[in-house]
């Protein structure tokens, strides 16, 4: 299950998934971000195992380092950035829907928000 999803920001990559979960590692490239955002079926937890930056959840920031977790509850904003260095994260996902359709973009640095 290594299919390497390539986005503006970086990439991201599926590692294992089953019922109700998805596990995913993702790369946010040195200064970039991923968009603002939310989900409205599912819950995230972070792991951040490489690198620096920043993690946002309802307007609480944290610094990103190796070791550092974060818990995103469903229908939470929240938001990764990278500083210096690409900022690598296992992501844990648990829902009934799990796709890249359940992103709802507040805020994005790369204009993919609906019209």
């Amino acid at each position: 299950m290594t299919n390497v999803v390539e986005r503006p920001w970086g990439w991201f990559e599926p590692l294992a998934s089953g019922e109700g979960y998805l596990v995913k590692r993702l790369c946010i490239r040195a200064g970039q971000r991923i968009s603002l955002q939310r989900h409205h079926h599912r819950s995230e937890h972070w792991v951040v195992v490489a690198g620096r930056g920043q993690l946002e959840c309802d307007g609480r920031r944290v610094s990103a380092a190796p070791g550092c977790v974060l818990a995103v509850p469903c229908g939470t904003v929240h938001r990764a950035s990278a500083s210096d260095d690409d900022l690598v994260i296992v992501e844990v996902q648990r829902g009934c829907q799990l796709s890249e359709d359940d992103i709802e973009r507040l805020q994005d640095d790369y204009n993919r928000m609906p019209p």
